[in-house]
């Protein structure tokens, strides 16, 4: 499929509160470091984030713990974008931090205001649009309710604008609506994720909220990136609309349904235009089936 002329538009938008964004949207951890590790060409980043708001992306996803020895994600989307449009929305995520030698920590309920504080000293703002609580285990977390109440307390101080929260059961979910409005359900997802995510994509979107896959394209390659060998099926498709493997795995995921957001991440500035032009291609029926396994 032909890429240059295609913008996030073409995706669609959903709204996250009050915000309206378009659906294709751009994840920020590849910003900082190659897949070997090195630290990213500084001007290189800058302009692929600049290259994608020139694109139509209006919602970047980020976070204070995305950084490598050399580059933090927040300072160039602060450098490339500042002063910020007023369609940007940009949503963080807190919950993980990373001391300088990258050892991971888990805030405390009251730790998470110095991390939204750090969040938007990095941005250069003084709110945030959109503040995920990132769970450490998915499997195994219990109760989210007290860290959850905490950025509560933020949104109600004016800090925040809008929660979600990623890496979560329903249960975790069903918990903190008790507590505030949720816009968002950030989770890995994409072809080949089990039955039980299917299921809270569908139900996420019966409740007016977004649901938006992290590692659509890399799958189980998560952190290290799609694998260099694709699933059959996949391949398949690909090669009958023209498009790249990519390219498929995220259309098939924004056609799960109108709820769903994508937010590919990328240094490149060519993956970056060929993310975007997924928001274009259309799944038949049976390919969409195929790819659902």
């Amino acid at each position: 499929m032909t890429s240059e002329a295609i913008t996030a538009t073409a995706a669609g938008t959903w709204r996250l509160g009050d915000l309206v964004v378009n659906r294709m949207g751009y994840g920020a951890m590849r910003l900082t470091a190659t897949a070997d590790g090195r630290p990213t060409d500084r001007d290189r980043v800058i302009g692929v984030l600049r290259r994608a708001v020139d694109l139509g992306v209006n919602h970047i996803d980020t976070a204070a713990f995305y950084f490598s020895t050399l580059r933090s994600a927040n300072e160039l989307i602060n450098s490339a974008l500042a002063p910020y449009p007023d369609s940007l929305v940009i949503a963080t995520k807190v919950g993980p931090g990373r001391d300088p030698s990258g050892v991971w920590s888990w805030a405390t309920p009251g730790q998470l205001r110095g991390q939204v504080e750090e969040n938007l000293r990095q941005l250069g703002r003084d709110h945030l649009d959109v503040v995920n609580l990132r769970i450490p285990r998915q499997d195994s977390t219990g109760s989210i309710a007290e860290h959850f109440g905490a950025l509560s307390e933020l949104r109600n101080a004016g800090l925040i604008r809008h929660l979600g929260l990623s890496n979560v059961r329903p249960d975790h979910l069903a918990e903190a609506l008790a507590i505030a409005p949720v816009v968002c359900v950030q989770n890995s997802y994409g072809v080949g994720a089990p039955p039980g995510e299917h299921a809270f994509l569908r139900a996420c979107g019966e409740q007016g909220i977004a649901y938006v896959p992290f590692f659509a394209i890399a799958g189980a390659g998560r952190e290290e990136g799609a694998s260099a060998t694709d699933a059959h099926e996949v391949l398949a498709v690909a090669r009958a609309h023209g498009a790249s493997a990519a390219q498929v795995r995220l259309a098939w995921t924004l056609q799960r349904g109108p709820h769903v957001l994508a937010i590919p991440g990328t240094g490149n500035p060519d993956h970056l235009t060929d993310n975007v032009a997924a928001g274009a291609l259309r799944l038949s029926e049976d390919e969409l089936a195929r790819l659902a396994g």
